[in-house]
């Protein structure tokens, strides 16, 4: 198949440059340049099947690759069915490191099949006219032997690897840092070498790890690659939304989970939620923004954004059910009297400590069983971490068994 002509859209090339982007490397002036070049660019993006789902983050910078696509250069869906087995360093700062599982390959390979299915669902992978290609890093990585792996090591210093803020961290703490660790960025950059990588891009947690990717490129190839990092979706608190604060959406959620996670972001996650989870335009995101500064109900643009999402992560005939549902649930005075209202005092809880005080399991031993067997949902979706910690900045439903409870926060006076 011949190389579709590359097109220089001003539209999407300012949505590229403009929406849900952290930082550019080396510069926005540059990277602009290259876009308006007429050059056809390799780009890329690497997910490592840690889990056996993607999950909402992913799909900041999947919108990005698609518009890339639409603009006809070579776009990379990288699987990091290698380096998943490594470990990338926990951005964390708790040394939980020691405690990591190393995956198996049985573990990545497992992970890893529903990656391609869920993305195209962001990405138009199987477009006749400019596909996306799927590789998998074990194709180069897995044969490197020792002696290649020092090769590629004595390209960086005990002191580069160590600017990284999270070791710095863990240093000032005496806290492990494990060899594997240090690998890792040398592997993804090894990455970008083997696939001549113009552009590499990936949540500004990842950084450091694509600036190693730079700095091989240039060793190997003797040519610059531009990084372009995207904005991370935080919690109010400003971290990291993920598993372990039991806030993450999956791509496997089903579209009354999707719906109803969305409903439980904080009023300060509206706007951002629209700019870097969503198709819309920044012009649109500008028009939320002004509507919530001026006083309209939060309440109104949350069910906006959790209906687009739905509707673009499922469908729309799906996400309007999950609407419906959400709005016989939780918002119908009519069955408010259904439904048995609790108070708490704390505005966090983990989960079994909740199901004990809630009187809804006699221990916190019975109340891990009953999230092991799949008996706890909160706003219909299912929990399946025990030790997840749950927010009350507004009310949620638990249901565990067939008891069903609105929860709500009161602070203690």
């Amino acid at each position: 198949m011949n190389n579709p002509k590359v097109r220089t859209d001003k539209k999407i090339i300012n949505r590229i440059l403009n929406k849900a982007v952290e930082q550019i490397l080396p510069s926005r002036e540059e990277f602009e340049k290259r876009l308006y070049s007429e050059e056809r660019l390799n780009i890329y993006q690497g997910f490592d099947p840690t889990a056996p789902t993607l999950h909402i983050g992913h799909t900041v910078m999947m919108r990005k690759l698609e518009d890339f696509r639409k603009l006809g250069h070579n776009v990379i869906f990288l699987i990091g069915d290698f380096t998943a087995r490594i470990g990338d360093p926990s951005d964390k700062n708790e040394a939980r490191a020691s405690a990591r599982k190393v995956l198996t390959k049985k573990e990545v390979d497992e992970n890893l099949k529903v990656y391609v299915d869920q993305a195209s669902h962001i990405i138009d992978i199987y477009n006749k006219e400019n596909p996306i290609q799927i590789l998998y890093n074990s194709k180069w990585l897995e044969p490197l032997n020792f002696a290649d792996i020092l090769s590629l090591t004595s390209e960086f210093t005990v002191q580069q690897i160590l600017k990284r803020k999270m070791f710095q961290k863990r240093l000032e703490e005496d806290k492990p840092i494990f060899l594997n660790e240090f690998l890792y960025p040398v592997m993804q950059g090894y990455d970008s070498v083997m696939m001549d990588i113009d552009i590499e891009l990936g949540g500004n947690d990842q950084l450091f790890n694509m600036l190693a990717g730079r700095d091989m490129i240039r060793n190997h190839l003797n040519k610059e690659k531009l990084v372009m990092t995207g904005k991370l979706l935080t919690t109010a608190h400003g971290d990291k939304m993920g598993k372990s604060e039991g806030n993450m959406i999956k791509l496997s959620d089903n579209a009354q989970e999707i719906y109803g996670k969305v409903m439980a972001f904080t009023d300060e996650q509206i706007v951002t939620g629209f700019e870097l989870l969503t198709n819309a335009e920044m012009s649109e995101v500008e028009e939320i923004q002004n509507r919530l500064s001026s006083g309209e109900n939060p309440m109104i643009l949350k069910k906006e954004l959790a209906l687009m999402l739905t509707s673009e992560l499922k469908n729309p005939i799906e996400a309007k059910a999950a609407q419906e549902y959400f709005e016989t649930v939780f918002q119908k005075k009519s069955l408010e009297t259904d439904i048995t209202e609790k108070k708490v005092n704390n505005e966090q809880y983990i989960i079994t400590d909740l199901i004990v005080k809630l009187d809804l399991a006699p221990s916190k031993s019975q109340a891990r069983r009953l999230v092991e067997q799949g008996a706890v949902k909160m706003d219909d979706s299912k929990i399946s971490d025990w030790q997840v910690t749950i927010s009350f900045k507004q009310p949620h439903i638990l249901k565990v068994g067939k008891k069903l409870l609105k929860i709500t926060y009161q602070p203690k006076l």
